[in-house]
């Protein structure tokens, strides 16, 4: 039984790596048509997940990120990473 659980556990954690390897191409991706340029990508991803910080750091109304929370991060980093953006 301890084999079984550690198997489904094993393939859970694989699972979770690779949805997170997603959201990360998406969120490149939403960065990207956003206007953020190529070679900037990876710094827009790590403002990014510092905005998230910032903005909803101690709110847990909003733990749960939605579209609306996305674009007012987004458009939180248009104005203080101007230099990010085309």
């Amino acid at each position: 039984m301890a084999k079984n659980l550690t198997d489904a556990l094993e393939e859970a954690e694989f699972e979770i790596d690779e949805i997170a390897m997603q959201l990360a191409d998406m969120l490149g991706a939403a960065l990207h048509f956003a206007g953020v340029q190529e070679e900037k990508i990876p710094d827009a991803v790590d403002a990014y997940l510092q905005g998230l910080d910032d903005l909803f750091d101690d709110d847990e109304e909003t733990a749960e990120m939605g579209f609306e929370e996305v674009v007012q991060v987004i458009n939180s980093l248009k104005t203080t990473h101007k230099h990010l953006f085309r």
